[in-house]
Order: C-alpha cells, then structure tokens, then sequence
C-alpha cells in the first residue's frame, strides 16, 4: 500500500488514537490495560515522548489516521536510559494490510535518530503471531518469554520478548 504518510503525530490525531487502542483494550489480550486511556492520557504521553526526545507516529491514509507507533522508556531505572520500547496498534480495519511494516521500520529509522541504542518489543501470545512475524521480519529476535504473566478476559496470557539493536546501538 503506498497511499499512506507516516508523520509526527500531532494533539489533531490524539482521539484517533485512543479509539484505536480502546478497540484493543476493550476486544483483545494484544494489551494488558483493562481500562481504555482517554485523549487526556494519551495527551500527557505524547508530551512526555516528546520531552524525552522520542517519536510518537501516526500512519495516516486519505488524511484519517489508520495506525499509530511509539517508542517509550523500556524500564523506569537510568540504567536503562538508552533501551525502548515499541507500541504498534493499527486500526481494526486496515490490520492485515501490510501497512505495519512500514510504520515500524519509521519508528526504528526514527529512533536511530535519538541514543537509544536497543528497542524491545513485548508482545501479548494471542493466539495470532502476526505481530511477532513482523518484528521478526524488521530484524527483532525473540529473547523470551514471561508465563501467564497477564489475567484478561478470563485466561491467562503469555507475553512474548523480542529484541534488536538500532543502527547506534552497534
């Protein structure tokens, strides 16, 4: 698909992301946030992403945003100061599009832009590896694995580790 822009996302696009993350919160495990974060919440990340010098994208198509990505502290400690942590939620609609691909790759080329030097994806075992493919796929190895480490909608859920290193990181 190549009618789409990935861009910085902006205060305009806020709502649309947090509609998309509470289809997420509300229907799937792929997330262990039970209650669905308002345009506030997601307001007061986007401002902390950006004091932190780290990207918050959005993936739009025709103007409407069909996806988001972000990169975040992995751990709260300093010594983990230069390791992140990817989020990548694409609206109902447009998963299975192929339009992940190039949203995660921005948002590694945009975090080989700032120090960090690892990115860490943690992904929920929902019984569908798609999400693991495509890291797999933009070079993350998988590094573990956490047992029934999640409770949500009545069953208890794995969550999958996977790893690379960015271009500054080598």
């Amino acid at each position: 698909m190549t009618d789409h822009a990935i861009r910085a996302a902006t205060a305009e696009d806020l709502l649309a992301a947090a509609e998309i993350y509470a289809h997420f919160v509300n229907q799937t495990v792929v997330t262990f946030d039970t209650t669905p974060p308002t345009v506030e919440d997601w307001q007061c990340k986007a401002d902390d992403l950006a004091a932190r010098g780290l990207p918050f994208l959005v993936l739009a198509l025709a103007g409407t945003v069909a996806g988001f990505a972000y990169a975040a502290p992995y751990r709260p400690k300093a010594a983990y100061r230069q390791t992140v942590e990817n989020s990548i939620y694409l609206s109902p609609a447009w998963l299975g599009k192929g339009l992940g691909k190039p949203l995660l790759t921005a948002l590694l080329a945009a975090c080989e832009q700032t120090d960090a030097r690892e990115m860490i994806a943690v992904i929920a075992d929902a019984g569908n590896d798609a999400s693991v493919r495509l890291h797999q796929a933009l070079g993350f190895t998988e590094v573990g694995r956490l047992r029934r480490v999640g409770y949500k909608l009545d069953r208890w859920v794995d969550t999958i580790l996977l790893q690379r290193s960015l271009a500054n990181g080598n």
